[in-house]
């Protein structure tokens, strides 16, 4: 038995994100088990899901916290995942933690970014990149991609600033694959326009280095120093928070001995 859903409701919603996971209605189905029958009545809005219908497809969709409060809606139920800012005493335990995890992994840079890379907290190591930067890149709210790309912020002492870049944009690009964000999207418009600065350094082939990387690094110049560091990205499994769900942090992680030398000198 059925019921007849007025106006575009969930259906449509769900079928997006189906289709841009490339899973086919059987598969959905079989994932979350039900029927392919049963999903295409959802899609099509012969059929209103039972609001732990929703959440389960948009689990085995991946769809992020945020957007799953958007199918809920759209279902008629209310959101499940509140939105609490940072700043919250509710959310004390967890910045204390952050801080611990910034604090316990100096003199290496780390930094706590949101869903645009929006610097939200960061220690000492990445300070000391940041040095001599102009004063209108450090105005908050600082934004890690535009301090790396923009033609007056890192970008002219990344050593492989080619290599580096397009990773980045790779990045961002199955992110904005992955997310509907408009915010994200129009910061990769901005970022992906920035010419490569006159003053960047030669690219990695034209500039052998002694250690073989394990990961592509980024080599960038610090006070007549060249410094290599890999990237690894965290965030926090199965949070009830869109705040939380939307955290990263990133760590950079030493890629040869002189880096970490040189950065336990200091």
């Amino acid at each position: 038995m059925t019921t007849a859903v007025t106006g575009t409701g969930v259906g449509p919603l769900l079928r997006g994100w189906r289709e841009r996971r490339r899973l086919s209605q059987l598969e959905l189905a079989l994932r979350a088990d039900s029927s392919a029958r049963h999903i295409s009545f959802v899609e099509t809005g012969r059929s209103r899901p039972s609001e732990e219908m929703v959440l389960r497809l948009a689990e085995h969709l991946e769809v992020p916290v945020r957007e799953r409060n958007a199918l809920l809606l759209a279902a008629g139920y209310a959101p499940r995942y509140s939105e609490t800012s940072l700043d919250d005493p509710s959310l004390g335990t967890l910045r204390a933690g952050i801080e611990q995890l910034l604090t316990g992994y100096e003199p290496y840079p780390a930094v706590v970014v949101d869903a645009t890379y929006t610097v939200l907290a960061a220690n000492r190591g990445v300070t000391l990149l940041m040095d001599g930067l102009p004063a209108h890149l450090l105005t908050p709210p600082l934004n890690v991609m535009r301090l790396t790309l923009h033609p007056e912020g890192l970008a002219p002492r990344i050593r492989n600033l080619r290599e580096w870049r397009g990773h980045l944009l790779a990045q961002m690009e199955r992110q904005i694959a992955l997310v509907r964000s408009e915010p994200l999207r129009r910061l990769y418009e901005e970022v992906a326009a920035y010419p490569l600065p006159a003053a960047a350094g030669p690219d990695d082939r034209e500039d052998p280095h002694p250690y073989p990387y394990f990961a592509l690094p980024l080599r960038i110049e610090h006070d007549g120093r060249l410094l290599s560091f890999v990237s690894s990205i965290s965030t926090f499994n199965t949070p009830m928070d869109v705040t939380v769900a939307e955290l990263a942090i990133e760590t950079l992680l030493p890629a040869d001995p002189a880096t970490v030398a040189y950065l336990r000198s200091l």
